[in-house]
């Protein structure tokens, strides 16, 4: 395969860059208390702005059979002329080596396209004990991989309410694990945006909750997917909106009866990431009928085209 031709940079003016020197300076001289409510500041974000991103895990089928690896998924997203690619974790290799970080780094570098994050799964929603620092190791093991192949973020779950613990108690083990890991993340680099994926997390006022228990944190947010809320859809995505960091865009959402899936409304959608002054990627997940190879560039373009559209 060819190499692709870089895009232009911008140039920065010898000013501007004195000016973000001593503003970054000044941050560090703060104490870290200031620190901290100063970096939380720079999610008050101004102007929305997206840009459009795919998840590997729209193309699952054959990621998982071995007809495609995350070198042909990067060339498809290549082909589909857009801004990111989401290296989803279950598609990397069972040995996972510093080469080969650093190969899908050059390799998405290279056909002009941005590593908008990765994704994991995990259970917060458990006692302290062994599965709850196997999870947290989990977390902290890609958090190390995330920073190696730049990936700024990292998708997490939180997990089901265990049968006999009440749903307090669920949220406190969730916050309390997000904590211990964003004290890692931090030192990394690495943001952890939390998805509203079911479970605990089914409802946008539950969701809040655990954000709420983890506190202000300037590496923590949300991750909103779309087509994951179940009784309120568009209303539940206002309200989390705010607090997104990523977001991923279904090929659906779920109509009021709770199971039925049906065509989302992305005017509506971007609308109501607008109203939360949204800057970032719109990562689609693909999950329709259709297969992959033609779903996904179908679905890609409607997004594309109402992206662009505004």
């Amino acid at each position: 395969m060819g190499d692709y031709q870089m895009k232009n940079t911008t140039k920065v003016s010898r000013r501007g860059f004195c000016k973000r020197g001593t503003m970054l300076a000044g941050v560090l001289a703060l104490s870290p208390a200031h620190s901290s409510i100063l970096l939380a500041d720079s999610f008050k974000r101004s102007a929305p702005h997206f840009k459009i991103s795919c998840a590997a895990y729209s193309y699952r089928k054959y990621l998982t059979n071995g007809e495609m690896d995350l070198d042909d998924f990067i060339d498809k997203c290549a082909e589909m002329e857009i801004d990111a690619v989401e290296l989803t974790s279950y598609y990397f290799p069972e040995k996972i080596t510093i080469e080969y970080l650093n190969h899908l780094k050059r390799k998405a570098f290279l056909n002009g396209l941005d590593i908008s994050g990765t994704a994991i799964r995990n259970n917060f929603c458990v006692p302290p004990g062994g599965e709850r620092e196997c999870d947290i190791a989990h977390v902290k093991k890609w958090i190390d991989y995330a920073a190696a192949f730049s990936a700024p973020c990292i998708r997490i779950f939180a997990g089901k309410v265990p049968e006999g613990t009440s749903e307090e108690q669920a949220i406190e083990w969730c916050a309390d694990c997000i904590k211990i890991c964003l004290e890692y993340a931090k030192k990394r680099g690495i943001f952890l945006a939390l998805e509203n994926h079911g479970g605990i997390t089914a409802r946008a006022a539950t969701l809040n909750k655990i954000c709420d228990k983890v506190g202000d944190h300037p590496w923590f947010g949300v991750n909103l997917d779309t087509g994951n809320f179940r009784t309120d859809p568009y209303g539940d995505m206002a309200r989390v909106a705010r607090r997104a960091i990523n977001v991923q865009v279904k090929d659906y959402v779920i109509a009021a009866d709770g199971n039925t899936r049906i065509e989302p409304d992305f005017k509506r959608i971007l609308s109501i990431l607008r109203e939360a002054h949204y800057r970032g990627y719109l990562a689609l997940e693909y999950e329709g009928e259709e297969d992959p190879l033609t779903g996904v560039p179908k679905w890609m373009g409607r997004l594309k085209e109402h992206v662009y559209a505004s």
